[in-house]
């Protein structure tokens, strides 16, 4: 028998309609999460596939795909390999908080999250140089080497960056800074695609990713911090890109 209510399916699509011309990915995660969280789709239920969900909400399937990565991140849904996408069965820890700020909506929440992930990867960075520089630098080594063989696959390239920046969260030994990230992450995910903008800064992040290591390993927390402050400077210019393409 499935560990699901699979004849509830169907009432997630019963529950949707199109969205405007032109919806990305931002706008179909908000709808999700806003149904996902009426109370109203049982916890446990399987997701009508991405096609089907395209085709009720009248976007891509690509908006659909980032949409749910973004809810899983969250912890909002859950994918099994092989079975599909569920509503997950128990309250999402990072959620409250992903609700209270909002799921970008609007130029101000945008600014917000930039300057709040800013802030928190260069702390991140700091610690993480101070208390475990060679630990650290070992386990971001590979993510730096997968990032750099991929400058020309830009959807690898995002998630060994992404990848990067864990393994850094990681090092710090702060959970609650790891979990503050894993929600700004979550919340900035769907921004990131491949507009023109994002395929020129991949070579400018590359290199500042290498300075950020490079400082991390030889144990100064000052260089690293420096060189992740200059990093954010140009994630926020390509989230705003993102944004505004």
């Amino acid at each position: 028998m499935p560990a699901y209510p699979s004849s509830d399916a169907h009432l997630i699509c019963d529950a949707l309609v199109p969205l405007a011309p032109g919806s990305g990915a931002s706008a179909v995660t908000s709808r999700l999460l806003e149904l996902f969280t009426s109370g109203s789709i049982a916890p446990g239920t399987r997701l009508p596939p991405e096609r089907r969900l395209a085709e009720v909400l009248a976007v891509s399937r690509s908006a659909v795909r980032e949409a749910l990565a973004t809810l899983d991140t969250l912890g909002v849904v859950e994918t099994r390999p092989g079975a599909g996408t569920f509503l997950r069965s128990q309250r999402s820890a990072v959620l409250p908080e992903s609700i209270r700020w909002s799921m970008l909506v609007g130029e101000r929440d945008l600014e917000e999250l930039v300057e709040l992930r800013s802030a928190l990867e260069i702390h991140a960075a700091w610690l993480a140089a101070e208390r475990a520089p060679a630990a650290t630098a070992a386990r971001l080594s590979p993510h730096l080497d997968r990032a750099a063989a991929n400058l020309d696959d830009l959807g690898v390239f995002i998630d060994a960056d992404r990848e990067f920046h864990r393994e850094l969260a990681r090092a710090t030994g702060n959970t609650t800074l790891q979990d503050l990230l894993d929600i700004t992450h979550g919340l900035l995910r769907s921004l990131a695609g491949g507009t023109p903008e994002a395929r020129r800064l991949a070579g400018i992040a590359l290199d500042e990713h290498r300075a950020v290591l490079t400082a991390i390993a030889s144990g100064d927390p000052e260089a690293a911090s420096a060189a992740m402050r200059s990093h954010m400077r140009t994630a926020a210019q390509l989230l705003r890109a993102e944004a505004a393409a």
